[in-house]
């Protein structure tokens, strides 16, 4: 089966061909699925860019599955940056038969294009599509480093998984408790307390995930980079930002991260070298006025792609004359903890050893951190995030 089954061109009354640009536009850059399903590999594409029209999922915002044309127009609107860019656009996703129909489509398509090194972009839909954004690494037998951008837990702890059906609300039920489990670790940035059950938190905590609340990053949005820098996977719930700056989803609510807070999250997701997919879900063009929130995803998406294009390529490998490493004494001297600092970027990552059980020839998993951590260390304290992430390696 070709990837072009799943796909319906992008809509000719919205983008007629590329001529239809300006000069240094980024339409004009893209081999867009107008007339002819364009060649993807890696030669000619390192981000590919489709929409999901599927909306059956999404609690309480139907409409959300016309989402990707509206965001195309924005975004292709928008002027490249200092580096040239190598797009394709695969169109939009068909609705399927059946939810679970569109999903086994996402899961191939993500699956394919992460096979070749290809970035895919989704613009869905709602939030749902999710779980096939992870399912595509089950088929590659890939541990997954999950983040999600949301002002809530999708996770419904009263629910009877097996008869459940997947939606926006509970699709981390899905994800959390498939055999085979290819969750590494989740972690959520944003949520607001009054929107959750302290039940969910407690099944955080006892999972060893992270959880991190919106206050946390006020006026500190580069506290976010290290959770961010260890994803291979995000997705971004229109709704985490505050509906004055995203109106364009029926939950959006007052508060929420500010429209040029979320460019900076998509900035460095696009900038971290691990991540291999990326969606935005559940803007609904139904809400939205004189297209403000598509914009703002345009811009969103723009600061991505920029940060795709200014991957350092700094994770600890070789050669180690790129690095310094930093040694820390627990005050009890139970534990001495190792970290690395790049050169380059002057980015942080702790070493955390393999328990002695370890069968692979790895000694040490490496998580990013910040420098707060290490000061932590310094002092004689064990950061949370180095005892959390041992604790899942045992």
């Amino acid at each position: 089966m070709s990837l072009s089954d799943f796909f319906s061109p992008v809509d000719s009354r919205v983008f007629n061909s590329n001529s239809d640009f300006l000069k240094g536009q980024l339409g004009g850059q893209v081999q867009m699925f107008s007339d002819n399903f364009p060649e993807i590999n890696k030669e000619n594409a390192d981000i590919v860019i489709f929409g999901v029209l599927d909306d059956r999922g999404a609690v309480n915002n139907q409409g959300c599955g016309l989402a990707p044309d509206y965001v195309r127009e924005k975004l292709y609107s928008l002027y490249q940056g200092t580096v040239k860019v190598k797009i394709a656009d695969l169109g939009n996703i068909k609705s399927g038969h059946t939810v679970a129909d569109t999903y086994a489509a996402v899961k191939t398509v993500v699956t394919e294009l992460v096979k070749e090194d290809i970035f895919p972009l989704i613009i869905g839909g709602g939030q749902d599509i999710t779980y096939a954004q992870y399912m595509a690494y089950e088929e590659l037998e890939q541990k997954v480093d999950l983040v999600v951008i949301d002002s809530k837990f999708d996770l419904d702890d009263s629910a009877d998984t097996e008869t459940t059906e997947t939606n926006s609300s509970a699709y981390l039920n899905k994800i959390f408790l498939h055999q085979p489990n290819y969750l590494f670790n989740f972690s959520n940035i944003g949520y607001q307390t009054y929107f959750v059950n302290q039940e969910s938190l407690r099944i955080m905590d006892k999972l060893l995930f992270d959880a991190n609340r919106l206050g946390d990053f006020y006026g500190r949005i580069a506290v976010s980079e290290p959770v961010i820098r260890n994803a291979n996977m995000i997705s971004f719930d229109i709704s985490a930002i505050r509906s004055s700056d995203a109106c364009g989803n029926a939950n959006a609510t007052p508060n929420g991260f500010y429209g040029e807070e979320a460019c900076q999250l998509c900035r460095y997701a696009g900038m971290n070298d691990k991540l291999t997919s990326f969606g935005v879900y559940e803007y609904n063009p139904a809400y939205d006025q004189n297209g403000q929130t598509a914009m703002l995803i345009a811009q969103m998406l723009w600061y991505l792609i920029d940060g795709y294009y200014q991957r350092k390529k700094d994770f600890p490998l070789q050669p180690k004359s790129q690095y310094l490493i930093y040694r820390a004494t627990l005050k009890d001297n139970s534990h001495e903890l190792v970290f690395v600092k790049s050169k380059k970027t002057d980015r942080w990552w702790m070493q955390v050893p393999y328990p002695t059980s370890h069968s692979g020839n790895e000694r040490y998993h490496l998580v990013p951190c910040r420098y707060d951590d290490y000061q932590l260390a310094v002092g004689g304290e064990m950061p949370d995030l180095w005892w959390r992430t041992y604790q899942k390696l045992v």
